[in-house]
């Protein structure tokens, strides 16, 4: 199935919605359990592409998607933003006044949390969304609901007892297509790298001084533990620009010099930020 795209969850999961929003209604599509069968569907040819989520405006960044990104070889293909909206789902004929428990995704539990304060629910991590959804639809728990898409809602047969539950309207989550090469340059690019920096003052200051002397704009840096050395941290990192722009060349060759280790993710097309309303 060389053309066909994995995203993990099961169907009406968030992550089919954006692949649905990235390449349309018609493309073949492959489930996944879990994000490790996700780089695995794709590194061993089952499909050509996979759908990553990386980050959510609210709730940050998906730890593991990092994690597998950076021991991986795959090249981001392209940014996906979806504009996330939850709802509270229970089998049919379910009174949310007897609602105790919700399950779903902790990101999304993160995402809805004044929601189910507001309620008295108490929060109950699930593996996935959609997968909370199937899961109560094929076993119904008394005085259980889940929060998933509407659409997943719609799939399993469960009532939308409450919509757009998200605590801000401004729920967008991040995903990055990837696949095996580098993609063709879009009309407004970005570049995803990590790095670690030598261990002596100011080693961070001067490796992204770099990028602020090309004017080059920074629209993320995260740190995260360097699994093979304690204490010594990992920066991701996005910039506007393609790597092939002198400016980013310089940027990312000056880069080298000063850093202990750099591994590029890719260049690809972007959203830009006006062009989401957010």
């Amino acid at each position: 199935m060389p053309d066909s795209v994995a995203f993990q969850g099961v169907h009406g999961a968030y992550s089919e919605q954006a692949l649905k929003q990235h390449f349309g209604d018609s493309v073949d599509i492959f489930p996944c359990n879990d994000l490790n069968k996700l780089f695995e569907t794709i590194n061993n040819g089952t499909v050509r592409y996979a759908i990553l989520p990386v980050e959510n405006a609210l709730a940050g960044a998906v730890q593991q998607a990092y994690e597998l990104l950076m021991d991986s070889d795959l090249r981001i293909q392209a940014e996906v933003i979806l504009h996330v909206h939850h709802a509270l789902l229970a089998p049919s004929g379910t009174n949310i006044k007897n609602i105790k428990q919700v399950r779903s995704h902790p990101q999304a539990l993160a995402q809805c949390s004044h929601f189910l304060k507001r309620n008295g629910f108490i929060p109950m991590p699930w593996y996935d969304t959609a997968g909370s959804a199937q899961d109560l639809a094929a076993e119904p728990v008394e005085a259980t609901a889940v929060i998933a898409s509407e659409l997943a809602g719609k799939l399993y047969g469960l009532e939308a007892l409450a919509t757009q539950i998200e605590d801000v309207p401004f729920n967008y989550t991040r995903f990055f297509v990837l696949g095996h090469d580098d993609p063709p340059r879009g009309e407004f690019s970005k570049t995803s790298l990590v790095f670690a920096t030598r261990h002596r003052p100011a080693a961070l200051y001067e490796c992204l001084g770099e990028f602020a002397e090309r004017g080059l704009n920074l629209t993320k840096i995260e740190s995260r533990p360097r699994r093979n050395r304690p204490w010594e941290p990992v920066f991701f990192l996005d910039f506007e620009g393609h790597w092939q722009d002198q400016n980013c060349q310089e940027a990312l060759a000056r880069l080298l010099q000063r850093a202990s280790f750099v591994k590029m993710l890719g260049s690809y097309p972007a959203f830009r930020v006006e062009s989401v309303g957010i």
